[in-house]
């Protein structure tokens, strides 16, 4: 399988639902009531539940996944630019840059709704051959 190289780009995307808040909160442990409480969030600053923001992130991982070879998360840099709500349907996109030192690549990430993009930010990745 070959590896990532610039100019190579991958995408995912996933629906964002009230289960799957609820089961990101339950697996962190992030029971923040602006994601999992209706009541409690409707007098919050967004007016109702929003998702957790790494759970939008998370998409960015399933992205970088999906380029060629085997991949391995080094960092990631991100900016949480609005919020996503139950309903939404999250795409990321993972564009390679450049590399920057042996295997590792730098890639753009993003993140974005019907709304606009949500995420933003930059990863550093391993593109290794699957042996």
């Amino acid at each position: 399988m070959p590896v990532a190289s610039p100019g190579d780009s991958a995408s995912a995307s996933r629906t964002v639902t009230q289960d799957r808040i609820r089961d990101f909160a339950a697996i962190t442990g992030d029971q923040n009531p602006l994601h999992t409480d209706p009541d409690y969030a409707s007098d919050g600053f967004f007016g109702e539940p929003i998702a957790h923001g790494m759970l939008a992130a998370g998409v960015v991982s399933s992205a970088l996944a999906s380029l060629p070879g085997d991949i391995v998360y080094v960092s990631q840099d991100l900016g949480f630019e609005a919020p996503v709500y139950p309903g939404d349907t999250v795409t990321a996109t993972a564009d390679v840059l450049e590399p920057i030192e042996g295997d590792r690549l730098r890639v753009e990430t993003t993140a974005e709704t019907e709304d606009g993009v949500v995420v933003t930010g930059e990863a550093v990745v391993l593109s290794l051959e699957h042996e």
